[in-house]
């Protein structure tokens, strides 16, 4: 094996080992969340060793920068193709229902991934600003769905499509809570519909 192709598999395995850290942190972090989770859990949860661990992570915030990261794409990601087609009533309601899907597949255990990390580090400024972030790409989506709906002349003068996608996020976000709260899906399906029906409202 050449130089150049013992670099390229020690960085694949390498690449391998970090997510590993970072899915079994991620998966402990959403069941007793960060403050209850250790590294030491997170080692024996992945397979690894306090020295690979450091390798890759200068500590614990670090590798909660990772989390938020990886989390945020996979609640992008399970909502896909949904967000790319919110231009529409119909395009809304199918996201809804796969958003209240996830849930039911999870049992209504957790919430939102990202909004439970938001409810625990929106103190601690790094995180805050990385879930920040983490809800304006997750926004974007129904930023453009609107705005789209807005350039057809559908959506009355002077809506602001920004203000329609915080108005429906925040309905996600506190369904979800109530979600896990109650365990039923309930909170979040009438959420869902009342953010929905507010958009109808702007509709002309």
């Amino acid at each position: 094996m050449t130089n150049v192709e013992t670099a390229s598999h020690h960085t694949a395995r390498g690449m391998a080992t970090r997510a590993r850290i970072v899915a079994a942190a991620a998966d402990l972090m959403f069941a007793a969340g960060v403050a209850a989770t250790s590294l030491d859990q997170v080692l024996a949860a992945s397979g690894t060793s306090k020295s690979q661990l450091y390798h890759y992570f200068a500590g614990k915030d670090d590798l909660v920068l990772a989390v938020i990261r990886r989390q945020t794409e996979r609640v992008l990601a399970a909502q896909e193709p949904h967000l790319r087609q919110l231009d529409s009533i119909a395009g809304l309601l199918r996201w809804r229902e796969g958003v209240i899907d996830l849930q039911r597949l999870h049992d209504c255990v957790g919430g939102c991934p990202i909004g439970s990390l938001a409810a625990e580090l929106s103190a601690s400024p790094v995180p805050r600003a990385l879930l920040a972030e983490s809800f304006q790409r997750w926004g974007s989506y129904l930023i453009a769905g609107f705005t789209a709906m807005a350039g057809r002349g559908e959506l009355a003068p002077g809506t602001d499509p920004a203000d329609l996608a915080v108005a429906v996020l925040s309905a996600v976000q506190g369904g979800a809570l109530l979600t896990k709260t109650t365990r039923s899906t309930r909170p979040l399906e009438l959420a869902l519909d009342m953010a929905i029906e507010h958009v109808r409202r702007q509709m002309r």
